[in-house]
């Protein structure tokens, strides 16, 4: 590849601004001055810019806890995007394998890797997503049995059978606005717009907390706070691959 586009995917700049820095020779490939912003590299080469070792990841994979307040998304010119707490980390091309609504907190793996990213969200591979929540209202055991069935959420769309778990429900005559609210664990394998508070809102309640806590065999790091991230381990990788 040329040499100013291997240093714009491991975002050392501007394409602009890095064909300045190479022409005023603070670039090396392999310990050889270069200023020539076309030569040609492979991933294996050795380059330094502005004395800094800039190696080469094709395919990069970080685990983030996303925070309220963000929308998952590459860029945007009005809000602020999940990329954008990763600055200048990693390459150019990132993006969010999947979305979380922008009010939505938890595990958000964040990629450049298409294939595995398809893999992840078709509903046809049967991945697992597992969400706790507080909802607004008294979850039942018809509720579980209406998620395990697979709900209508409007004249166009079944859910595929999900699985919710009652961690706690509200009373059925609750004395205080406190006691309206259940906890439960919901988990789906397919992500449809505001899916989860639909499935709700179908059964008459209302979602008012959501946190994704796990995508497949990959699990929100407890260590994680929000906002923040961090590279995903060779065998984290490899189990997201193989589920």
């Amino acid at each position: 590849m040329r040499l100013d586009k291997y240093l714009a995917d491991m975002n050392a700049g501007t394409r602009s601004e890095i064909k300045k820095v190479i022409r005023a020779g603070a670039v090396t490939v392999d310990g050889n001055l270069v200023k020539d912003p076309g030569f040609h590299v492979t991933d294996r080469a050795s380059v330094t810019y502005k004395g800094k070792k800039i190696g080469y990841e094709s395919l990069v994979y970080y685990m983030l806890h996303k925070p309220a307040g963000l929308i998952s998304a590459s860029e945007d010119r009005k809000q602020r995007t999940v990329i954008d707490l990763l600055g200048k980390e990693g390459h150019r091309d990132l993006f969010p394998a999947g979305r979380l609504d922008k009010d939505t907190e938890g595990l958000l793996l964040i990629t450049n890797d298409g294939g595995l990213a398809h893999h992840l969200l078709s509903p046809r591979h049967h991945v697992d997503k597992e969400y706790f929540a507080r909802i607004r209202g008294h979850v039942t055991e018809d509720d579980v049995k209406a998620f395990a069935e697979g709900l209508r959420i409007n004249d166009d769309f079944v859910c595929i059978p999900a699985q919710l778990e009652i961690l706690s429900a509200a009373p059925d005559n609750p004395s205080s606005e406190s006691e309206m609210i259940s906890q439960v664990l919901v988990t789906i394998q397919e992500g449809k717009f505001h899916q989860i508070k639909k499935m709700f809102l179908a059964q008459g309640k209302e979602v008012i907390y959501l946190k994704r806590l796990s995508m497949g065999p990959l699990r929100l790091d407890p260590d994680l706070a929000p906002g923040e991230y961090r590279r995903l381990t060779d065998q984290e990788v490899e189990a997201l691959r193989s589920c």
